[in-house]
């Protein structure tokens, strides 16, 4: 996930929702080809058999600058794709909602479903809804915990943990590190936390590692950091998970103690970030923060797209390499996850005109 503003609506709880989920399906059988370069499969009721029917795109969110480039890329890559995608919906940080929006979608009579899922265990109710009517579904930036999906489209968020581990332990040798969590409801979060913790402690015993649970709120983020900040003046480092709800308020944060200091001052905390939007490579400019791991906003669009016209199409894929540089992975609950690259972004790089978040006004 990258990041979300969590809001109390009074409806059914994420809780709730697990507790009265139908136990989910066998996972998707691997009977086609290894790649993106596919084969037919066994056939599908849903769609025309050609890809050619409606498709549902349900969002979590649209507070983050991450997720509406995401939905920016939605319509330009469902027309590169020729998939007939409706207007995107937006779960507005709400599990529940989302439920609710995928059986929507479902009643107009959708052949196809694109969702970002906001918390990995009750995303399943949706998915079974969608099974039952014989619905695809292409997972994107989550990966559901159970259920049954076509494709999970997403990077290797482990890698995202490490690769900002391994960045702050060159650049703070000893110290004090804060790490900005997301969510731990999302397989995102834990994945990214329990990484960054287990690179630190492996090869960096000189850090010691501060964690603030933020659940993707940027208000939450600000208000344990300043507090933690009291505490802890002589911080060295800061992780985000998510630069789209947290890159503001940590500079703002920092900028009202005094502690904003540019890369190469004296005092300057090393700040590395996770999404690889436009804002992040500006903060990277001018020496706020010193890098961000790119979670690619545009092909998460395409490749969600892709998957889900294959999938009508009654295709299925394989373990193996890709054809777009990338690897589809079994994951330990049966699922394949297409994990896209996400590079690591620093003043060397940030100019590449080849990183979405240079190609976005």
């Amino acid at each position: 996930m990258a990041g979300r503003t969590v809001r109390n609506s009074g409806r059914i709880t994420p809780r709730a929702i697990r507790a009265t989920a139908v136990a989910a399906c066998a996972a998707l059988a691997l009977t086609a080809c290894g790649s993106t370069k596919d084969s037919a499969g066994s056939g599908n009721d849903a769609g025309d058999g050609k890809g050619n029917g409606k498709v549902g795109v349900i969002l979590p969110l649209l507070t983050s600058p991450f997720w509406q480039s995401y939905n920016d890329y939605v319509p330009k890559m469902a027309e590169s794709e020729k998939v007939d995608a409706l207007k995107t919906v937006n779960s507005n940080s709400d599990p529940s909602q989302q439920i609710t929006d995928i059986n929507n979608q479902l009643n107009q009579g959708v052949q196809g479903l694109v969702v970002a899922p906001l918390d990995s265990a009750a995303i399943s109710a949706g998915l079974d809804q969608a099974e039952r009517k014989g619905v695809p579904v292409v997972a994107v930036d989550v990966a559901p915990e159970k259920g049954k999906v076509a494709m999970v489209v997403r990077a290797n968020n482990v890698a995202y943990g490490e690769q900002a581990c391994e960045f702050l332990g060159d650049q703070v040798k000893t110290g004090k590190v804060v790490q900005i969590m997301g969510d731990l409801a999302s397989v995102n979060g834990r994945d990214r936390s329990e990484a960054f913790r287990t690179c630190v402690k492996e090869k960096y015993p000189d850090l010691k590692v501060l964690e603030i649970p933020a659940k993707w709120e940027s208000d939450t983020a600000a208000s344990k950091l300043d507090t933690l900040l009291n505490s802890n003046p002589d911080i060295k480092g800061i992780y985000m998970q998510a630069g789209g709800v947290y890159l503001a308020p940590t500079l703002q944060t920092l900028k009202s103690k005094g502690m904003l200091k540019k890369a190469g001052e004296k005092g300057h905390i090393s700040i590395v970030s996770n999404d690889g939007i436009p804002q992040e490579f500006d903060a990277i400019r001018k020496g706020e923060i010193d890098a961000t791991v790119s979670q690619p906003a545009d092909a998460y669009a395409k490749y969600g797209m892709y998957y889900i016209k294959a999938a009508m199409q009654g295709k299925t894929f394989k373990p193996g390499p890709t054809d777009h540089d990338s690897v589809i992975v079994k994951l330990p609950n049966g699922l394949l996850e297409d994990q896209l690259p996400a590079p690591l972004v620093t003043k060397d790089n940030v100019d590449d005109p080849k990183l979405w978040g240079n190609t976005v006004k």
